[in-house]
């Protein structure tokens, strides 16, 4: 007993401050981009060509939007693009409520308010329990999710846990880009969990399908088969995005 009660004076405090103190993401994070639009406006054509997820689009007014919701953070576009025209800053704080809210298109983009429906913010405020469904997923994501259970984050301390049935879920946290092998498996998963309930869309593959958007195998993502109340972009998105996303949900920011 003596030992154990030296090691853990040994240890101290592991558990993050977080959100009573911002974290410091690492130099090469990328996180939310800012664009140049006179420096985006002077692009060719055929830019959009170098992201390997078809993330920008050309408006008729010759200005790109970035939509991350497909992006995978990589930086192709920041290399290729005049310096200052697309800059990934490290800005972890992503997620959105509306699909529309991952588009970017100027130098200052805003973070917009997550509303969610107020009798499920009023019942999941204080307790929210999740089951986790990887539907065809490479397990990136849902490895940044299930660290969000260790000591460091330690999820629990906010009233959030991942549950092993769906009956015991107050909504679903869906990773991977939906194949059709998992389509039936994951309505089957939202029919077995009780009202009200919500989804949560964790990286690229599962909020627009990701680099298999286009596959013959696969869907475009959680909403193209549920309604979803959370996008969290990212490829895989940080352990601090994922979880900025669900306090913000709930209301516990």
């Amino acid at each position: 007993m003596l030992k154990i009660i030296r090691a853990r004076l040994q240890q101290g405090h592991r558990t993050a401050p977080y959100p009573r103190v911002a974290p410091t993401m690492p130099d090469r994070f990328h996180g939310r981009p800012r664009l140049d639009p006179a420096r985006c406006a002077a692009l060719n054509a055929d830019f959009g060509a170098v992201c390997p997820a078809a993330a920008w689009t050309r408006g008729a007014d010759g200005g790109w939007t970035l939509d991350m919701g497909r992006c995978i953070f990589c930086g192709a576009c920041a290399t290729a693009a005049p310096e200052g025209a697309v800059v990934f800053t490290r800005d972890y704080e992503l997620a959105a409520g509306r699909r529309e809210d991952l588009t970017v298109r100027d130098a200052a983009p805003a973070k917009k308010e997550i509303v969610l429906r107020n009798e499920i913010r009023r019942i999941f405020g204080r307790s929210l329990k999740l089951r986790q469904v990887s539907a065809g997923g490479c397990n990136a994501c849902e490895a940044d999710t299930n660290v969000l259970t260790t000591p460091h984050f330690d999820l629990g301390r906010f009233g959030i846990q991942f549950v092993a049935s769906p009956r015991h879920a107050d909504g679903l946290l869906i990773t991977g880009p939906v194949t059709r092998n998992m389509e039936l498996a994951l309505r089957k998963t939202w029919d077995a969990t009780p009202a009200p309930k919500l989804v949560i869309a964790v990286g690229a593959c599962a909020i627009s399908g990701g680099l298999f958007a286009e596959g013959p195998e696969t869907l475009a993502g959680a909403a193209s088969v549920l309604p979803v109340d959370l996008f969290i972009p990212g490829c895989p998105p940080h352990p601090y995005t994922i979880l900025d996303g669900l306090l913000r949900l709930i209301g516990r920011m």
